[in-house]
């Protein structure tokens, strides 16, 4: 991923939510706090620290939700036993598949797969890459499905 300061604001900004995360969900700090230190750490303009914290906090209301989704998709790996970081990057970009209208789906699973690539193992970019893979298809399923059901005038 290179230097974090080259990166373009907008990825800053989710290593930022992503680290916060991570800390959370390690110590069970509440998540303001520690995205609060991470932000004071990083390079960003308000529009993107405002991205980071909604981000942020968008995951840990839906994280029940996030985590069934995950659950279903990577049925071999029970998603208490995720690595913390791939269970984070993927909880991040689910959240924004079904947030961000204004984000194509695969910048999103790109951005999730450069996360897994700076911080996740060895293994953490295919599977990340898998797993969000299967959540797209299945939406274009449902997507193409509920349009072919529409009617016509």
């Amino acid at each position: 991923m290179g230097d974090p300061q080259v990166a373009s604001p907008r990825r800053r900004a989710r290593r930022a939510a992503l680290q916060a995360l991570y800390e959370a969900d390690a110590t069970g700090h509440p998540v303001d706090r520690s995205l609060s230190w991470v932000l004071e750490e990083t390079d960003l303009d308000e529009p993107n620290r405002a991205f980071a914290r909604a981000l942020a906090r968008q995951v840990r209301e839906a994280v029940e939700r996030l985590d069934e989704e995950i659950g279903k998709y990577a049925p071999a790996w029970p998603v208490d036993q995720l690595a913390i970081v791939d269970r984070n990057i993927l909880r991040i970009a689910i959240c924004e598949m079904h947030e961000a209208k204004d984000t194509p789906i695969k910048v999103i699973i790109n951005e999730a797969v450069e996360l897994a690539r700076a911080f996740g193992s060895d293994s953490s970019q295919r599977f990340v890459n898998g797993v969000l893979g299967a959540i797209a298809k299945a939406s274009d399923s449902t997507e193409e499905t509920t349009q072919e059901a529409e009617p016509t005038t």
